[in-house]
């Protein structure tokens, strides 16, 4: 199936960037994975602004598309010259304007940069609107308060996705999802909302700038629209060897939330899925819109423009790591030799043993601040009673809850606000072993929790499915029918409900958790990093 795919044309492209790997799949007509290629980059900072320069965006969509052209070539001997479809998705948010020539006017500005404040407070009380200080907008308008020359200059405003897919389609689109990310969308329109866009115009009105918002921002699509075209200029960025044939269409370019959505199949309303690696967010899909404006939680979009509830939060797994290695090596100066894989299995069953509460052991795995928690910063830190059980058990039980309490307490917003979640994906490293970090979690949003044996590759895979979805979104089927019905029926999964006492024992957790807040306030002031 494989080989003949790619012999007449039917296999669909996705290519994602992540923070610190661009990843590329091919699927078949049956959403297999049946070759991959990645590049490993690193962001820099550079004159304290977190950026990947223009040469290593470009290079590394060349080396990424080069590596997975070889993995065809040593998987079945013969070149990738044609597509049925692609997609680009990157990391959302951050801030790339450019000018008339589409010549770039700043480093790109990546979602990690917190240099937003004072933007993102005025824009939030402007728009009633939660306006993180990664979203594009923010990053505009405080370019605007700092007085910055280039944002007169400036006649295009995009994502990471948004400008890739232009420099192989010569289209200024965005998908609604990582629209979404640039300011809000309304989702009866599936475009940026009109109020608050006049609203910002009247706010620099006096700055006399010589465009007007919308004029700079792309045009928004949704899943299944056709987002233009592969050029012969774009096939060859991708493929300077010229085997690759221009002519293929482009889905929307999309954010890392969307396709990680679509990856879980968590698109419809009262699902959702929590990514747990470096990092922890939780999206989950609304069945209406929220009462209040919460800064601990962003609201962004499905790929079909439905709104989505996200908490986001910096730190998850580096401090386990951390332990782990720490364990090894005692192992090693005790002449046992372990692999990382046996030593990390072993200790998280053995967290499962310990007591639901942790015996008095609360931990802080703040590698970096946490928004959710008010801190701009953070310390991993750990505080015990006197009287505490301190054993392997509470330890490790206390790590893992650790890895997901800032996520819950932005969770309980959503429990007291009563949102409706019929159950959750969970994906990523935290959930490897088998009935430990899926059950937590399910006792700390207080929903079911379900892991899938997929065979995808997270976000490019999620992409592919979209890019795939275009071709097929002409037969009418919703994105969501098209998920149960076409990629996810038959697939192995395995759900988990709730278990009450480990639901009042992490509550009981928490409650001592957020009384040691202020603790590791004093943490970061007394220990300055």
């Amino acid at each position: 199936m494989g080989k003949e795919c790619i012999l007449n044309g039917s296999c669909v492209m996705g290519i994602e960037f992540g923070s610190t790997r661009i990843k590329a799949v091919l699927i078949d007509p049956d959403h297999q994975v049946i070759a991959s290629g990645s590049h490993e980059w690193e962001n820099d900072y550079d004159n304290g602004i977190w950026t990947y320069s223009e040469q290593a965006i470009l290079s590394g969509l060349q080396a990424c598309y080069n590596d997975l052209k070889k993995n065809v070539r040593d998987l079945f001997g013969i070149p990738l010259k044609k597509l049925a479809s692609a997609g680009i998705s990157a990391m959302m948010h951050g801030y790339l304007p450019f000018d008339k020539h589409m010549k770039l006017l700043v480093p790109f500005r990546t979602w990690r940069n917190t240099i937003t404040g004072p933007a993102s407070e005025k824009l939030t009380g402007l728009f009633s609107f939660n306006m993180p200080q990664r979203w594009s907008l923010s990053h505009l308008y405080q370019a605007v308060l700092n007085g910055e020359p280039h944002v007169a200059d400036i006649r295009y405003l995009t994502t990471l996705a948004g400008w890739v897919h232009f420099l192989l389609t010569g289209k200024k689109v965005l998908g609604v999802g990582d629209a979404s990310g640039m300011m809000p969308v309304d989702s009866a329109t599936c475009d940026f909302n009109a109020v608050m866009v006049e609203k910002f115009d009247a706010l620099v009105a006096d700055k006399g700038f010589p465009w007007k918002l919308r004029q700079i921002l792309p045009e928004v699509l949704s899943a299944g629209e056709n987002a233009g075209t592969l050029t012969p200029e774009g096939a060859l960025l991708l493929d300077p060897e010229g085997d690759l044939e221009p002519g293929c269409i482009l889905c929307p370019p999309e954010g890392d939330a969307g396709t990680g959505m679509t990856a879980t199949n968590s698109v419809r309303e009262r699902t959702g899925n929590v990514s747990a690696g470096t990092s922890i967010f939780s999206m989950i899909v609304l069945e209406k819109p929220m009462a209040n404006v919460y800064p601990e939680i962003d609201i962004v979009t499905t790929p079909v423009g439905k709104q989505v509830g996200m908490v986001h939060c910096n730190s998850c797994t580096s401090d386990i790591n951390a332990w782990v290695s720490l364990f090894r090596e005692f192992a090693d100066l005790m002449g046992y030799e372990t692999s990382a894989g046996d030593v990390y299995t072993r200790l998280f069953r053995k967290a499962m043993e310990g007591e639901k509460d942790c015996g008095g052991i609360v931990s802080f795995n703040y590698f970096a601040g946490e928004p959710v928690t008010g801190l701009t910063e953070g310390r991993p830190m750990l505080i015990r009673t006197p009287d505490a059980r301190m054993n392997i058990a509470n330890f490790m039980r206390a790590q893992i809850y650790a890895s997901m309490e800032t996520l819950k307490a932005g969770m309980e917003i959503m429990n007291q606000e009563h949102v409706a979640i019929d159950h959750v994906y969970g994906h990523g490293g935290l959930f490897k072993t088998e009935g430990v970090a899926q059950n937590l979690l399910a006792a700390a949003i207080h929903a079911p929790v379900t892991v899938m044996e997929t065979a995808g590759e997270g976000g490019a895979w999620g992409i592919a499915l979209l890019a795939e979805y275009a071709v097929r979104s002409s037969e009418g089927e919703s994105l969501e029918d098209y998920l149960d019905r076409k990629v996810f029926a038959g697939m192995k999964q395995m759900t988990v409900e709730p278990d009450p006492d480990d639901e009042a024992g992490f509550d009981r957790y928490m409650e001592s958790f957020m009384r040691c807040i202020p603790a590791q306030k004093a943490a970061v002031e007394g220990l300055k990093a």
